[in-house]
């Protein structure tokens, strides 16, 4: 079951959505403050599949929720809005929403789009853990921040994640990654992923993410 989180103000229209998304399999989160819903996606930001945002809130202008969400996040963001100019529409694609939906509107339209977005997602990108794998980037994520890796860097790990829970040796790092020569003498192994490590914030005497295994290689366990 995906999960939603709504930001709608209107309570009956907050009630009416959740209530349809969770006809359909979806499991809905719902704020009316965006301030709360902008700290408790913060908190949890890698449970969610999409947000659904409304654009008249109190306190914060739906825009600059959307702006702030963008800051360190690129999931896929719904405006959900009475405003329906196309000067609003355009605003709201320029802050970096995925759709645009002017009230009001079927909720099954909703659904529709939120499938459809949701498709063209998980046909790009692979979900595991704290970790998002953009295959057609060749770009990787830690909790929605980009990180920066070098070719190697990226296979190794790219190997863990597709590969979490198992161990595996050095030289069957080497094996499955161009570019490194396995050599029981040679530390080249040991260096990248001791790169790795610091680039994912991953402490090797607590790790959180990649835990050597004496006198064999490294288990992914995030």
């Amino acid at each position: 079951m995906q999960e939603i989180l709504l930001i709608e103000d209107d309570l009956d229209m907050q009630t009416l959505i959740s209530d349809y998304l969770e006809n359909y399999d979806f499991k809905v989160d719902a704020f009316e403050n965006p301030k709360d819903a902008l700290l408790h996606f913060q908190q949890n930001k890698q449970k969610y599949a999409l947000i659904v945002l409304d654009l008249m809130l109190p306190q914060i202008d739906g825009f600059d929720v959307c702006k702030k969400i963008r800051e360190n996040s690129d999931i896929p963001i719904i405006i959900s809005s009475a405003r329906g100019e196309m000067s609003d529409k355009i605003l709201g694609f320029d802050f970096g929403a995925d759709d645009y939906l002017a009230k009001p509107y079927e909720p099954r339209e909703l659904v529709l789009r939120i499938n459809s977005i949701l498709r063209r997602t998980n046909q790009k990108n692979k979900q595991i853990g704290d970790f998002e794998i953009d295959e057609a980037k060749m770009e990787i994520k830690v909790e929605g921040l980009l990180l920066d890796l070098t070719k190697i860097e990226y296979d190794i790990l790219h190997l863990f994640l597709v590969n979490s829970d198992k161990v595996l040796s050095r030289e069957t790092i080497s094996n499955a990654v161009s570019g490194i020569e396995y050599n029981s003498k040679d530390r080249t192994i040991d260096m990248h992923i001791s790169n790795i490590r610091q680039k994912i914030g991953d402490d090797p005497k607590d790790p959180k993410y990649i835990k050597s295994v004496w006198g064999i290689g490294y288990k992914f366990i995030g």
